[in-house]
């Protein structure tokens, strides 16, 4: 809510309040958006000269106790001298942030440095907003900032009885030293990221992100601008499908351009500032271009969101996408957030809500599912759809541009919704993978997520999508849902298949399926599919001749779910002459009640819950324990198949990050701070930068020699004892099956000048006679050959991937990726999907290799490139593991100043 002297006007930029003439050095990646506590958004970014009489205009509105609090005496207000000093700052060893709401500051922390890696830490928040996580966000953003220049530990000095203040430190999840001296408690903790400082802010970011969705899913008055009598206008569907969706709250129709009291029996008003209520959210329907008027009265008037329906943004280019950034700026300025803008609208059938806020004539009964999507048009399907499949609906949301308001958003108001069992989402675009990655996870391992990722072979973007285009292959976003737990399915069909069993039965424990049916065509398209998906048959299917009663279906069913060794039931029944239906639905909800395994069935080629399979819920729709149909038992088979890799990754083995020794990060950004120095632009490193980087994270290259003359060669391989290589250098050499780029086992002087002359017969002698095209190296333990890399995404951050070495591996793509950090799950999953990785466990008859050495470099590169933002690019190119051992052999490594920093900082901000 705004206050009577934070009235909203319009700035002369539609967006947060920001000086116009910024001061030498000033750090604008420092600014964000931010959401409070208590769900409500403001804006951080760093004070300015500019900030004058917006500081002294805070100061006095601040309590004469949270002054003392401050300075520890009475200071009722700041003189000129104080207002110059604590607005001029140098931005590295002294710098002070402030959260603005609309034109108003409401809080203000600072750090002025103290020592060479110390510096003081103070807030003062206003008191009318204290209590809404100020502190904690504050000190966020000033703990990242200070570790950017070099300050490790923070000291604060705080009075006894000033507990609020004590709290953001004890309680922000770093390790807390408190002393009593002169009647003050010293507060000093350090400020790196912790496992437990990193677990306090994600908690606090998912209450925080669930409560903004909370204020637009759940309002108890909604406005519709735009409103209309007019049939076949958005303003008249909106206002209509509000009306009869039953929500029980006060509807109001806003139309400037209308004198009516009403609309449809509709209370009507010419502004939302007119309503004589409060409003809780507005549904908007106006032309673009009169977007942010509508938000500055929704601002005056205290809404508390927004969702945006009208189109006209940057779905048409350079001018639209000019004014959605300040639509979205602006509403996030004053506390709102925003859906949209050219969103389909919202719905939340919960009870006392029920609120249909779209365009979809179409209301889904209440039900355990919740759907995210962006496409409006889409949506219109996909409601359709759901009610077709008798799938009952949580909460609904269309996001549209999704100019604010994501999918990342979404997840975190349903992991906390207990209405909700089951997550759907259908994207287009990844706004932010990394905190999607991080998100996604976290809510997979309470409910189950379906996604469906469009536009992956082609990268496209919808019109309208702000994203960064990342360079990554398409299975990049495979790899991403497999490492976060979700079910990713290809079509709009699976989506609704697996989202059917996920509403109505178990999770399986294990892979094994039985098959009950009477149809010996039928049966045999299962045993493909159990085949083609990995799932493994319990015994032999169950086939009923087309005789079979419905007691000998029962008695089928009686045996497999009495059978321990099967985990899943799969049931196909088509109409036989002799077989009532009816009959047979008894029999198998008889058979499968109090079961925890899970039942698929063909049931007459049903698409849904048959009614004869359903277990009524308290709303009438199917509860838990209803028994899905799928017209296919391929399409039965291939949802368990989905389920059952879920249910594997829910079980899988405690899977932490590891500890890794060796590891120097001190060292290794010391090291980089020191290349760039050298190279300001970026640089491929030479040989000895790349053995010294690596080295602090404890990775070992066997040592090349670069070698010019055939006398060199064997003048090195002397000096290493022979038993060496001799391997030409160039990656096109590497890439020739048909040439042997390597000659092994030289073991003399003669050995080596043989392999000289073959070697530059078939690869010829480079034209620059100081370029060595050929390198000696130690001989390493014979293995197989494998490639680590990792590549820092404009998208993504930073990638791992690992593969075999070879030309077909490169072509088929045969690579497996992973997003840092990798805990030791996700390293042993990479070594084991790749399609090549029978090689590694003993292929027809050759040693196993060491697993545990390549999964302890994936480990290494994994953390190397986390902390390295530098590293844009790592190549381990060549590793030979064999069975006790993995030799890091090639290498290429490239750092670049980062120009655009990863989205998914450690302080809290909205991207």
């Amino acid at each position: 809510m705004t206050t009577p002297e934070q009235q909203p006007q319009r700035p002369a930029q539609y967006g947060p309040s920001r000086p116009v003439d910024l001061p030498p050095g000033y750090p604008a990646e420092y600014e964000a958006d931010v959401v409070l506590r208590d769900g409500a958004t403001a804006h951080l970014r760093p004070i300015t000269p500019e900030d004058a009489e917006l500081l002294v205009s805070f100061y006095a509105r601040v309590s004469e106790q949270s002054k003392y609090y401050r300075f520890f005496a009475p200071y009722p207000q700041l003189s000129d001298r104080d207002v110059a000093r604590f607005t001029q700052v140098d931005y590295r060893d002294r710098l002070a942030l402030i959260v603005t709401v609309g034109d108003a500051m409401i809080g203000v922390g600072r750090y002025e440095r103290t020592g060479r890696r110390t510096a003081e830490v103070a807030f003062l928040i206003e008191d009318a907003h204290q209590g809404r996580g100020l502190g904690q966000l504050l000190l966020e953003h000033l703990a990242q900032a200070a570790r950017e220049h070099g300050i490790a530990r923070f000291v604060a000095e705080v009075l006894p009885d000033n507990r609020k203040m004590i709290t953001v430190f004890t309680e922000a999840g770093y390790k807390v030293a408190r002393e009593f001296e002169d009647g003050v408690i010293v507060v000093e903790f350090d400020i790196a990221p912790t496992d437990t400082s990193f677990g306090v802010m994600q908690a606090r970011e998912q209450r925080s992100e669930a409560l903004s969705i909370a204020r637009l899913l759940t309002p108890t008055s909604v406005a519709v601008i735009g409103a209309s009598r007019r049939e076949g206008t958005i303003g008249n569907a909106l206002l209509r499908n509000v009306r009869d969706s039953g929500f029980p709250g006060q509807l109001y129709a806003v139309n400037a351009e209308s004198s009516e009291d009403e609309i449809d029996g509709v209370p009507a008003y010419r502004t939302i500032r007119d309503v004589n209520d409060k409003v809780d959210l507005a549904v908007v329907a106006v032309r673009a271009e009169m977007a942010a008027d509508v938000v500055l009265d929704c601002a005056a008037k205290g809404v508390r969101g927004l969702v945006v329906v009208s189109s006209g943004f940057a779905e048409i280019g350079d001018e639209g996408r000019k004014r959605q950034r300040q639509l979205v700026g602006l509403a996030r300025s004053y506390g709102m957030r925003v859906i949209g803008p050219n969103a389909l609208g919202v719905i939340n059938t919960a009870p006392g809500v029920s609120l249909n806020a779209t365009l979809s004539p179409v209301m889904p009964s209440r039900g355990r599912v919740a759907f995210f999507c962006q496409s409006g048009a889409l949506g219109v399907s996909i409601l359709a759809d759901m009610v077709g499949r008798g799938l009952g609906l949580s909460s609904f949301v269309s996001a549209g541009n999704r100019a604010d308001v994501s999918g990342n958003d979404l997840m975190q108001y349903w992991y906390s919704d207990e209405a909700t069992e089951v997550v759907l989402l259908y994207l287009e675009s990844l706004g932010n993978p990394r905190k999607f990655s991080r998100v996604a996870r976290r809510l997979a391992g309470r409910k189950p997520v379906i996604a469906l990722k469009s536009g992956r072979a082609t990268q496209g973007v919808p019109l309208g999508h702000t994203v960064r285009r990342s360079q990554l292959p398409p299975a990049t976003v495979d790899s991403l849902f497999r490492q976060s737990g979700l079910i990713g399915v290809d079509t709009n069909g699976e989506l609704f298949d697996v989202a059917q069993l996920m509403a109505h039965q178990p999770l399986p424990k294990g892979r094994r399926v039985a098959i009950v049916s009477n149809s010996d065509a039928l049966t045999l398209l299962a045993l493909d599919t159990v085949a083609s998906t990995g799932l493994d048959v319990a015994g032999e299917p169950r086939t009923l001749n087309a005789e079979a009663t419905a007691a000998d279906f029962g008695a089928a069913l009686g045996e497999v779910f009495a059978d321990e060794r099967v985990h899943s039931v799969v049931v196909i029944f088509t109409p036989p002459v002799q077989s009532n239906g009816a009959e047979v639905a008894q029999v198998l909800a008889a058979a499968a009640a109090g079961s925890d395994k899970p039942v698929v069935s063909t049931f007459l080629a049903s698409r849904s819950v048959p009614e004869q399979l359903r277990v009524p819920d308290e709303f009438g729709g199917a509860a838990r324990g209803s028994i899905p149909s799928y017209s296919s038992p391929q399409y039965a088979v291939g949802a368990l198949a989905k389920v059952t890799q879920y249910a594997e990754w829910r079980r899988r083995a405690d899977s932490r990050i590891p500890d890794l020794p060796g590891v120097d990060t001190a060292a290794a950004e010391a090291f980089v701070t020191e290349f760039l120095q050298r190279h300001p632009k970026g640089a491929e490193l030479g040989d000895d930068d790349r053995q010294r980087l690596l080295s602090f994270y404890d990775i070992s290259v066997l040592p090349a020699f670069p070698v010019l003359s055939a006398d060199e060669a064997v003048a090195r391989a002397a000096e290493l004892g022979f038993e060496v290589i001799l391997k030409a250098t160039a990656d096109q050499w590497r890439m020739r099956p048909d040439l042997a780029d390597i000659w092994r086992h030289i073991h003399d002087e003669d050995d080596m000048r043989q392999a000289w002359a073959e070697m530059t017969s078939t690869f010829g002698v480079a034209s620059d006679p100081g370029r060595a095209q050929f390198v000696v190296q130690k001989m390493a333990p014979p293995g197989v050959p494998v490639v680590i890399s990792a590549q820092e995404d404009v998208s993504f951050g930073p990638v791992v991937s690992f593969g075999l070495s070879g030309v077909a591996t490169d072509l088929l793509g045969d690579r497996s990726y992973r997003m840092p950090p990798l805990t030791t799950a996700d390293a042993a999953e990479m070594v084991r999907e790749v399609r090549a990785a029978p090689l590694l466990y003993g292929y027809r008859g050759s040693d196993p290799v060491d697993i545990a050495a390549i999964e302890n470099l994936l480990h290494r590169v994994a953390r190397l490139t986390l902390e390295l933002e530098e590293v844009v690019r790592l190549d381990l190119r060549s590793v030979l593991v064999s069975i006790d051992s993995a030799t890091v052999l090639d290498t290429s490594i490239r750092i670049a100043p980062n120009e655009k920093p990863r989205q998914d900082t450690p302080a809290r901000r909205l991207t």
